[in-house]
């Protein structure tokens, strides 16, 4: 790529600001020079991304289409700019132009397109597959709003929307021409020519107009280019004139906005018939732009569909896209004319699935009743492979009916769209070794032992690039000046060198120095945005990451009760100060996770106002965590918390950007946790609690949580605290309840209580190393150096090689 210098980029901006906004320098506002610069950015990537279908064109190489209901972007305009090369003539022409680049950067929303780990896997992916020049593309839905905003008031997490396309739009490129029509509703009719063939005819339906707006990814060190491709819903008649002119105006435009909703906002609230309606409609209404968008494109440049299978994989990450296999189906039937063998056979060759939770609700389930009513033809569809998979089932087993029953596609009245994915798909892979070892002991087991073939694990991995080298320059610099320069931006191997300097006194001071500027780099940002005020000759123990109870947040609160109730009893109790810091936000619609970032404020506030722990203990709940947040604070972090209960977490890529930035974990042997500490050894990371197969065999024996709390005082005394309230007066015995008696649930459903004494002790060895600076420091320099294999440039050559079969970039011979 051409090297563009300061006074090129200088040219471009102005030129934007002048063709675009009809402004010159000094009457552009920070708006105007974010947009130029968003454009001029994107521009060199719409040159790449042509350039890319040109060759695509003439090698006809297999393309992978990765649908996903998140990517979780961040922001763009500075990822952007570092994958080109070009982010430092970037900057030096914002300044040159009167504005501050840090300013500019930071004033990019969060592009809010996802929830948590899901969505940001997708986008480190993406990122991936462009730098490793596979030929792909991203899917999703446009969401005008995304996930919401979190404030806090009165300790409670509320809601709010958040407009991230008000700036966020300069990224997006309409592509009109290229517009899908989804169907909802209406009738089918089976038709019948003289000669015997069948079609169908759907009449009655309502229609939705899918239109692309086409986001551009560049990779790193390469010309390729792909897109993410976001479907925006629109309905096909904006007015109805007849009811505007009669001045009914909100009938109107009342199609309009029905249209509409389905790409307002990600995850609408599912707990009455009309979320799950709307949920549903979301689902397939980005399934079906996408998968006719791709045989239009096909058919364009083939001429057929026979060979769809061997230029096209199609990855499902989780089961929200499982409708891409039958609406593939219909088309195959109903437009192109293909037998039900020849179709099948084509769509169990281009399609594979991505389980990303063994957890039983997060394995959608729809009512059939709403699939009759949205999607007549697709449910007409599932039904048929719904009962040739259950007949071949039925003689597989030997007309074992229990076993057909937890493998069926329909049963009882649901939609079971992952039995639908293990049925259909081509490869089936969990996100880390344990996670994938699960699926076929326990999720899946029988249908692993029928096609065993079928199940891969690809474990998850993240964006070093932006995780390490953008968000944490230092640390960047320190691994340049150790390993042979940039070498492991591409090579992320080559981290392992830094295995050479775990002696040496200059290194391990110049990595603890790193991170204590870095701690009080974001201390100095987080006072400026809330006025919250760190100690940062404390430890910063950190956990973030989307409210769930598996995930036990509830843990860690109910350990710093206890360390708030033995400081109350001696002052000098704490021989490392510490700092708490948690980020989360819990769906609207879970109250049980609401009513523990309640706790946690409530617990803040008590610690906070007390002057014993002035200096020595110190919680905060950090407002809206989002990717943006994250880049900051995972550089600033000392002791991360990946404490879910062993077993329930798939894989997690906090805990990998955590290690990258040389932070220690503390948890337990679930997820890649396993895997990290496969490569840290026990020396390197803090165990503790019970594993999976331990979680297992304890609820098989009955657990009872109560005895903990009869017989362990200071489990008693913490969870007693939780009944009593705290300084603000809001008392949690709704959660003392659900922990001892269970509420609709089995008593402490994750077992807190079963491994909280473990999580003490591991907390006690944590605080005791931190003292021992060298020791620290060395196993610090030991996570960063050993965390290369978490690089997502790993998980997508394995998905390359071991599920998609598409050649990849050879690093080093460019």
């Amino acid at each position: 790529m051409h090297p563009y210098t300061k006074k090129e980029m200088m040219d471009l901006i102005t030129g934007k600001l002048r063709r675009n906004f009809g402004r010159d320098v000094d009457e552009a506002t920070s708006l105007h020079m974010f947009k130029a610069c968003a454009l001029v950015i994107r521009d060199m990537m719409s040159e790449r991304n042509i350039k890319t279908q040109d060759k695509l064109a003439k090698s006809h190489a297999r393309q992978v289409h990765y649908l996903s209901l998140e990517f979780l972007m961040g922001r763009s305009l500075m990822k952007n700019a570092y994958n080109l090369g070009v982010l430092e003539p970037l900057k030096e022409a914002i300044e040159g132009l009167g504005f501050s680049a840090a300013d500019l950067f930071e004033s990019e929303p969060d592009a809010g397109l996802g929830n948590g780990g899901l969505g940001r896997l997708a986008a480190c992916y993406l990122d991936s597959m462009t730098t490793l020049d596979i030929p792909a593309t991203g899917y999703s839905i446009c969401y005008e709003l995304g996930i919401f905003k979190q404030k806090i008031v009165d300790g409670q997490q509320v809601e709010v929307p958040d407009n991230w396309l008000g700036m966020g739009d300069a990224w997006l490129i309409p592509k009109m021409d290229e517009i899908e029509e989804v169907r909802f509703g209406g009738h089918v009719e089976d038709v019948w020519d003289c000669h015997g063939n069948h079609s169908v005819k759907h009449t009655g339906y309502d229609s939705v107009l899918a239109v692309p707006k086409d986001m551009e990814i560049a990779g790193y060190g390469t010309e390729q280019g792909n897109t993410l491709r976001l479907w925006d819903a629109k309905s096909p008649q904006p007015v109805d004139m007849s009811l505007f002119s009669r001045g009914e105006y909100l009938k109107a435009v009342e199609r309009q906005a029905m249209a509409e909703t389905i790409s307002k906002i990600l995850y609408p609230e599912d707990n009455h018939y009309e979320g799950k309606s709307l949920r549903l409609k979301q689902q397939y209404f980005f399934v079906s732009a996408t998968i006719q968008s791709i045989v239009h494109k096909h058919r364009a440049e083939y001429g057929t569909l026979r060979n769809f299978h061997e230029k096209h994989v199609i990855q499902i990450n989780d089961t929200h896209p499982t409708l891409a296999i039958p609406e593939l189906m219909r088309i195959l039937l109903d437009e192109e004319g293909y037998s039900w063998d020849d179709a099948w056979h084509i769509v169990t060759h281009t399609v594979a699935y991505t389980n990303h939770t063994v957890l039983a609700e997060a394995l959608e389930r729809w009512p059939q009743q709403l699939v009759i009513d949205l999607l007549p033809r697709i449910w007409q569809i599932i039904v048929e492979i719904s009962n040739r998979y259950q007949a071949e089932l039925t003689a597989y087993f030997h007309g074992d009916m229990a076993t057909v029953e937890k493998m069926a596609i329909v049963w009882g009245g649901d939609v079971r769209m992952a039995n639908l994915c293990v049925c259909a798909c081509f490869a089936v892979n969990g996100v880390s070794a344990l996670h994938s070892g699960i699926l076929k002991k326990e999720v899946f087991h029988n249908a692993w032992l029928r096609t065993p073939e079928k199940f891969k694990n690809v474990t998850n991995g993240i964006d070093h690039r932006r995780w390490l080298s953008e968000c944490d320059p230092k640390l960047d610099a320190l691994i340049r000046d150790c390993c042979g320069g940039d070498r492991y931006l591409l090579q992320p191997e080559a981290l392992r060198d830094l295995e050479k300097y775990q002696d040496d006194a200059s290194v391990l001071e110049r990595l603890d120095a790193i991170k204590q500027e870095n701690k009080r780099s974001f201390a100095a940002w987080l006072s400026r945005e809330s006025g919250i005020v760190l100690n940062t000759d404390a430890m910063f123990d950190v956990q973030v990451k989307r409210l769930h109870e598996y995930k036990r947040q509830l843990l860690n609160v109910l350990h710093i009760i206890s360390d708030y109730q033995h400081l109350r009893e001696d002052p000098g109790y704490l021989a490392v100060p510490k700092v708490y810091l948690f980020g989360a936000k819990a769906a609207p619609g879970y109250q049980v996770a609401k009513r523990i970032i309640h706790l946690i404020n409530s617990l803040a506030d008590t610690v906070n106002s007390d002057p014993i722990c002035k200096d020595k203990l110190q919680v905060v709940f950090l407002e809206n965590y989002r990717v943006s947040l994250a880049e900051k604070l995972m550089p600033a972090s000392e002791l991360s918390e990946q404490i879910s209960t062993a077993g329930k977490e798939a894989s997690g890529t906090g805990n990998m950007k955590f290690m990258m930035n040389g932070a220690l974990s503390i948890g337990t042997l679930d997820g890649a946790n396993v895997e990290m500490h496969e490569v840290l050894g026990d020396e390197n990371i803090f165990l503790f609690g019970l594993r999976a197969n331990e979680v297992s065999e304890l609820k098989a024996k009955g657990y009872r949580s109560y005895e903990y709390y009869m017989h362990d005082s200071e489990i008693r005394s913490v969870v007693d605290a939780l009944s009593r309230g705290f300084r603000d007066g809001v008392s949690y015995d709704d959660l003392t309840k659900r922990l001892l008696f269970g509420n609709g649930c089995p008593p402490d459903e994750y077992l807190l209580l079963a491994d909280f004494s473990s999580y003490r002790a591991a907390q006690k060895r944590a605080s005791e190393t931190y003292l021992d600076r060298k020791r620290w420091n060395q196993m610090a320099l030991h996570n960063v150096a050993r965390s290369g294999i978490f690089a997502a440039d790993r998980s997508i050559r394995d998905y390359a090689r071991d599920i998609w079969n598409v050649p990849v970039r050879t690093i080093g011979e460019d």
